[in-house]
């Protein structure tokens, strides 16, 4: 009925891990990635376990999106990684939304 430890009504509740790696700004590889909800060539916007992830640079290009793993690759020149909170998510998502139009 209640939970214990990781258990909950004799299910496991598993949380996903949220791991980033960067290999010479070239090839980025992140763990723990609920949606892709845009992308460019110079931007991408990720919500993740941990929050919302921004991904700024050039030429960047999905290389692999594995959504029942949450794994994600993009190859490009990567500039900038930005993480927003969760309590900001939505106004962020909206906004990111509206300059991918």
């Amino acid at each position: 009925m209640g939970e214990f430890g990781n258990y909950s009504n004799s299910n496991r509740v598993v949380e996903m891990e949220h791991q980033v790696k960067l290999t010479n700004r070239k090839n980025l590889e992140i763990s723990g990635v609920k949606e892709v909800d845009s992308f460019d060539n110079e931007e991408f916007l990720l919500e993740t376990v941990q929050g919302y992830l921004i991904i700024r640079g050039q030429n960047l290009q999905l290389k692999n999106l594995d959504v029942s793993s949450g794994n994600v690759t993009i190859k490009g020149r990567i500039y900038e990684l930005s993480y927003i909170d969760e309590v900001h998510g939505e106004k962020a998502k909206g906004f990111f939304s509206k300059l991918f139009r």
